[in-house]
Parts: C-alpha cells; sequence; structure tokens
C-alpha cells in the first residue's frame, strides 16, 4: 500500500482491507501505524549487519554504504515515511526516538571494535558518535540524496576519525 499510494494512502483501515482482516485484529498486532510501519520496516531490512573488516575506518565505510544502499529501496521510503509519520503523531516521535537510540547503540559495535583493536580511544561516547554517522544517513534519506560516492563516503569516516582541528588549534 505504501509503495502503491505513498503515506497518504497508508492507514490501519487500508491495511484491514487488503489484509481481510477487520481493523480490530489489525490494532491488536500493531498498536499505531506508526507501530506497524516499523515492523515493515524491520521486515524488509532483515537482520542487521555490523560490518567486520578489520579496521574501523572500513568497517564504517562498509556500514554507511549499506545502509544508504538499503534506503536506495523501498527501505527507504518506509523510514521516510515512519518520520513523517512522527511529525504529527506523539506516540510515532516516541516509537521512533526509541527505535533511533536502540539502533544507534546497536551499531556502536562497529567502534567498540575498534577500542578493543587499539584503533579509537575508549573514552569515546560510542552512541552519540554513531548518531553522527546515523545524522548523515538520515540527512541523505530526507533529502533524497542516497547516493554519495565513496569518496565522500571515505571523506566524511576520515574527518570524524581523525579529527577537523589542526595542531595549532588545539588538536591533540
Amino acid at each position: 500500500i505504501l509503495t502503491e499510494g505513498g503515506l497518504s494512502a497508508f492507514s490501519i483501515e487500508a491495511v484491514a482491507r487488503r489484509a481481510g482482516a477487520g481493523k480490530p485484529t489489525i490494532y491488536r498486532w500493531w498498536p499505531s501505524k506508526a507501530a506497524l510501519l516499523l515492523d515493515v520496516y524491520h521486515r524488509q531490512k532483515g537482520e542487521t549487519f555490523y560490518p567486520d573488516t578489520g579496521a574501523t575506518r572500513g568497517d564504517l565505510i562498509a556500514f554507511l554504504e549499506a545502509l544508504l544502499g538499503f534506503w536506495k529501496t523501498s527501505g527507504g521510503e518506509v523510514f521516510r515515511s515512519i518520520v513523517a509519520e512522527a511529525q504529527s503523531d506523539p506516540a510515532a516521535l516516541e516509537a521512533l526516538r526509541d527505535y533511533a537510540v536502540t539502533r544507534c547503540r546497536a551499531s556502536g559495535v562497529i567502534l567498540e571494535r575498534g577500542v578493543a583493536r587499539g584503533e579509537i580511544r575508549g573514552t569515546l561516547d560510542i552512541p552519540l558518535i554513531m548518531e553522527l554517522f546515523s545524522s548523515f544517513c538520515w540527512q541523505r534519506l530526507l533529502t533524497g540524496r542516497l547516493d554519495p560516492s565513496r569518496d565522500q563516503i571515505t571523506h566524511l569516516v576520515d574527518a570524524v576519525l581523525t579529527g577537523f582541528a589542526t595542531e595549532r588549534d588545539g588538536a591533540q
């Protein structure tokens, strides 16, 4: 329904009609439109993969490329719809916020491996740094620019891993 008619066509009523079920049946499984959208998204995405290339830099590049690549498919349309729904539905906003926090913590395994390998500082707020990378992806999704080059992704990863400041400006 979402693919055929967009978010405006997607409703619990439309899903119930398509499924040949009553609205109470749909609400029994999914208490809100946002919950249903998140479930659709999870089913499309499947098991989340956190690449292990042997280096944090390679892991981050592969992670960002995989996420943006998935969003080029219908996964991006569904996730954009969840974000749109969250703009007017407090329950959807809460579900999206919970999902985002959970994903940033889970994807932090990439940086945790880097800490274990001695590649990055152990004092980092890992979920916050992963939120920075996710923010790049979300901004690209919401502005329809899901095609950054590998060079752009590499530049972003390198800038975060090495920092921006010169030693003269206080970098250590």
